[in-house]
């Protein structure tokens, strides 16, 4: 097989790990297992939990001691573990520990996936702006293949998701062995300063003001990410207890119509060149930032019958309002970054986002939530959550045009070619 189909093949089952079950938890936790929202926030804060310290942390071993392909297989392994045990848990606490641990595994593969990638591509003289995005495409079509396999299985309220997860997870652990290498760089270098004596070198790029705002600004959007996993499926299955929607498709299969956002990823990953390499990231990531604005508005007067268009067209955003962000970042992150710490740059940024930004994110958002938008008989006032997150993206928004100075030539990534 050639880089790009072993790339592509990783890619495709690190995402259906995570689509299998990530979409659809919430109808697990509610329609089946009935237990409360409160609980949920929390099960649902151990990505953020994890992601403060697990992809840093990853990183550093990745860069100083162990090869990141081998250490990626390891997680995916420990990962499977974990998933094969959660339909057996009966209690929401002990499942909060539980899904912890799934997530200390999980969370840093996402960025040890970036790293390994790169570096093989890197390694075989590609220039990543423009090969990368095509091979990430496929991670989508793996979400969207795990999202499609759970709901037609009709298991989105039952345990077997986990299983489906599991399985996916156990077989990439062992493929990840036969991946191209991607040895440690700072292995037997001398440490220069405290950042290398503690392994987060990463953290001098917080020294760079333009790299320092980019980061504040990606742990703002990563909050807003974390707010369309969180309630947007269940959100749809809300409708259920309204007669007059009763029976929709939007309703009866809600995992198939949230996958039109990982379809439009697939077109929208495909753009990332073009106009990463035309406009910069600053661009870049406000048409992202205005993609959220929108995808929360459409939401908020969008419903499964007469405005369905509404949601489907929301869906359809969305690819924007991820793959600009997500991916362009990761590209960004790598073009600022020194080669001997790819891995631990990688994991900086998913702190940023995937931690401290979903830890807020899903926190704050849930407090506000009970307080201002929560009815007596428990019911929620979905038009003025969503209504409240659009407001809250066009404000960040406002302040990145404000804040974030990056001069970009047009045509140039300035993406280091060397290895």
């Amino acid at each position: 097989m050639s880089i790009k189909l072993r790339l592509v093949a990783m890619n495709f089952l690190q995402f259906f790990v995570w689509g299998a079950w990530l979409i659809t938890i919430g109808a697990y936790w509610f329609q089946y297992r009935h237990w409360s929202g409160a609980q949920f926030g929390a099960i649902f804060s151990t990505m953020g939990i994890a992601s403060l310290f697990m992809p840093s942390l990853m990183g550093v071993i990745a860069d100083k001691w162990l090869n990141a392909e081998k250490l990626y297989g390891l997680l995916h392994i420990g990962g499977a573990v974990v998933l094969f045990i959660v339909p057996s848990i009966d209690n929401p606490n002990a499942l909060f520990w539980v899904m912890l641990l799934n997530m200390m595994c999980y969370m840093p593969t996402i960025s040890l996936a970036i790293a390994v990638a790169y570096n093989a591509l890197k390694s075989d003289g590609a220039d990543v702006v423009l090969v990368f995005p095509p091979i990430r495409v496929w991670g989508t079509v793996g979400f969207i293949a795990a999202m499609w396999t759970v709901s037609l299985l009709h298991l989105e309220t039952s345990g077997g998701q986990f299983y489906v997860a599991s399985g996916a997870a156990l077989l990439l652990g062992l493929y990840a062995f036969t991946l191209p290498k991607c040895p440690p760089r700072l292995r037997g270098q001398a440490h220069t300063s405290w950042l290398d004596t503690l392994g987060l070198t990463s953290f001098a790029l917080f020294r760079n003001g333009k790299m320092a705002i980019f980061f504040l600004f990606a742990m703002m959007l990563g909050a807003a990410l974390q707010l369309t996993n969180a309630y947007g499926d269940t959100f749809l299955h809300d409708f259920a207890k309204v007669d007059a929607y009763k029976g929709m498709l939007a309703v009866r299969y809600p995992a198939i119509i949230m996958s039109i956002s990982q379809v439009s990823e697939t077109l929208f990953i495909l753009a990332i060149p073009f106009f990463f390499k035309r406009f910069g990231i600053k661009t870049v990531m406000l048409i992202s930032m205005v993609a959220w604005v929108l995808r929360f508005g459409l939401f908020a007067y969008g419903d499964p019958g007469p405005g369905l268009w509404m949601i489907v067209l929301s869906c359809i955003v969305y690819g924007m309002a991820f793959d600009f962000f997500n991916i362009s970042g990761s590209l960004f992150v790598e073009e600022q970054s020194d080669p001997a710490i790819r891995a631990s740059a990688q994991g900086l940024f998913m702190l940023m986002t995937n931690g401290i930004g979903a830890i807020l994110g899903s926190s704050i958002s849930g407090v506000i939530i009970d307080i201002w938008f929560t009815h007596a008989d428990g019911s929620k006032d979905w038009h003025g959550i969503w209504i409240s997150f659009a407001s809250y993206s066009l404000v960040v928004a406002v302040l990145f045009a404000i804040l974030f100075r990056h001069k970009h030539v047009r045509g140039e990534t300035g993406m280091p070619l060397h290895v």
